[in-house]
């Protein structure tokens, strides 16, 4: 298996196999960082959350689309330094259109099951985060970028 395809698998498996990500945006009063129940597209190019309206990760993206999301399997040990992963999406979020909300919803039901009242609730929003690049860390130091826009082919 060749570098990129390592890395594409190692990508597309942290982030099926995670529950959580860290989400920062960026607000009047400047990073912000918050914890968010997540779900994936098939084809790695859309993250999905969901977020009451009324909360500043919302009114950032709101006002500036562009945010990062960290998603990692450490577990707070020292092993975590030669065999965690972490993984940024780096791209734009929206609230994700009325067409394909239903179809969003039920994908990420199917992830998160537990969260279907939350995900049901008239005071939430589910967000879409348009993913552009990848920067995926492995055993610390191990840094390589996957840029999503160059790699036009993959679909599963």
């Amino acid at each position: 298996m060749s570098r990129e395809e390592h890395i594409r698998h190692a990508v597309h498996d942290l982030l099926q196999q995670q529950q959580l990500g860290v989400l920062s945006t960026v607000g009047e009063d400047g990073p912000y960082a918050s914890l968010v129940a997540l779900a994936v597209s098939d084809d790695d190019r859309r993250l999905f959350f969901v977020t009451p309206r009324a909360t500043r990760k919302f009114a950032n993206l709101t006002a500036n689309a562009r945010v990062a999301l960290l998603v990692n399997n450490s577990i707070n040990h020292p092993e975590d330094f030669h065999q965690a992963a972490a993984v940024t999406a780096i791209g734009s979020a929206q609230p994700v259109s009325p067409m394909q909300l239903e179809a969003i919803r039920n994908h990420y039901l199917a992830k998160h099951p537990y969260l279907e009242s939350f995900a049901n609730s008239p005071s939430c929003e589910f967000v879409e985060i348009q993913v552009e690049r990848y920067i995926m860390v492995e055993r610390f130091q191990n840094v390589t970028e996957y840029r999503i826009d160059h790699d036009l082919d993959r679909t599963t």
